[in-house]
């Protein structure tokens, strides 16, 4: 799998990760790695019932069933997965039925003492996808849209526009062209990181491009799809998108530490961690990982991630460019899971929707109408440069998992914050026979 389809566009779904996480699920071990320790996490853990609203009816029965709950064991993984990865800090909240654990690790700013935590804001790359494609949902749901009208009833300048639906640009099964895929952007956002992009800039960058694909006739994670969506949307209510948002998501879950910047802005509202990035942009376009000489100088310490805290993050806009914190991302990954969002009958298509992104592999990644599932729990990934983030939550066994981190990606070309929770899914969850 291409640098394309996973941390060059940055505020993506990762497919191959998706893919490692359903595995892990039935497998249950993690990435093998030497044992370490590290005295820079703190944690809290509980063993009572998680409080997590789910509605079970809305997901089929699963054959998972959980581990006993070792916060000793978990915590561990965390630590010795993040001080692998080297990651300046990381987060995680897990709740299960048979307890909850709250941890962190290391410093929200290298050579700082500067302990992270759930209230911390952080970039949430395509966990954003679940804002804009949840707003969708809903003017379907009102009678606004549907999912079988034409993206060329809203935008007559979309290539195969009367044969791409509301529903395949939702599922990423347009054919679009990712413009994140782009040199022009790669380049763009390495020499000028404060540039300000319009989302008709972003939508050209693609439309130079041939599709992928005819309509439906394959799947490519595309933020073009998503930025459409978002101008759809702001089209049919006649309302911006951060208003969209707030009104209709933000408000009604109580998020108040959740946020969509306006396009001119590159701030991250207080408090933050810095986020941090190996090498730059056009040199991990094609590849995630560094150079082997390269990747040999950040594990010996001589080679210094990049401070891309102030990047502004208009060029992922619908698709990616949302902020929030751990707390909020475990109401919202819940919130999209029980109902709370939608009516139950379109609920329950969204989470039928949800089919493997290639069919010759059942048990791989597998997203549907902007929400994707890992092994047992449904949700997004998100990165951008510097940020990481793993939402996911499992309505059947009542789990609920959360991670970020301040470096993305990793060294090797790992998506940190999900190969962590790779990790701790192999230890919550028992090895299905």
């Amino acid at each position: 799998m291409t640098r394309n389809m996973q941390v060059s566009v940055r505020a993506a779904f990762t497919v191959v990760t998706a893919a490692a996480l359903a595995a892990t699920v039935s497998c249950s071990s993690g990435p093998p790695a030497p044992p370490t320790s590290s005295s820079t996490a703190s944690s809290t853990e509980s063993a009572a019932s998680s409080p997590a609203a789910t509605t079970s009816s809305l997901s089929s029965p699963t054959s998972a069933m959980l581990q006993p709950f070792d916060a000793a064991t978990l915590r561990a993984e965390f630590e010795r997965t993040a001080k692998e990865l080297l990651v300046p800090g990381a987060m995680v909240l897990l709740q299960t039925p048979g307890g909850s654990l709250t941890a962190s690790y290391g410093t929200g700013t290298r050579g700082a003492d500067r302990a992270v935590s759930a209230e911390d804001h952080i970039r949430v790359g395509s966990v954003t996808k679940t804002w804009t494609t949840t707003v969708v949902l809903q003017l379907v749901q009102e009678g606004k849209l549907a999912l079988e009208d034409p993206v060329s009833k809203y935008r007559p300048d979309v290539p195969n526009g009367d044969a791409i639906t509301v529903e395949q640009m939702l599922t990423m099964r347009s054919g679009l062209f990712n413009y994140t895929e782009t040199l022009e952007l790669n380049t763009a956002m390495d020499q000028d990181p404060q540039k300000v992009w319009q989302p008709e800039e972003l939508l050209a960058l693609a439309f130079a491009h041939p599709p992928y694909f005819a309509p439906g006739q394959g799947f490519h994670y595309s933020n073009t799809n998503t930025v459409l969506l978002g101008l759809i949307c702001e089209k049919v209510e006649g309302k911006t998108l951060p208003t969209l948002f707030k009104e209709r998501i933000f408000e009604p879950l109580g998020l108040k530490g959740t946020v969509f910047p306006e396009l001119s802005s590159s701030a991250i509202p207080e408090p933050h961690p810095h986020g941090y990035f190996y090498g730059d942009n056009v040199l991990t376009m094609t590849n995630p990982a560094l150079p082997d000489q390269m990747q040999k100088e950040a594990m010996a310490g001589d080679l210094a991630p990049n401070d891309v805290t102030d990047g502004n993050p208009s060029w992922a806009w619908a698709a990616g460019s949302g902020i929030s914190t751990a707390a909020d991302l475990k109401i919202l990954g819940e919130a999209l899971v029980n109902g709370k969002l939608l009516k139950l009958e379109l609920q329950q298509k969204r989470l039928d929707s949800v089919t493997p992104t290639n069919p010759d592999n059942p048990g791989g990644a597998s997203y549907g109408l902007g929400i994707a599932k890992f092994g047992n729990l449904y949700g997004h990934t998100g990165e951008l440069p510097g940020f990481n983030t793993f939402m996911g939550n499992d309505p059947v066994n009542s789990v609920t998992l959360v991670v970020w981190t301040n470096l993305a990606p990793a060294a090797d070309g790992r998506d940190p914050a999900t190969t962590i929770a790779r990790t701790l899914i192999g230890k919550v969850y028992r090895p299905v026979p």
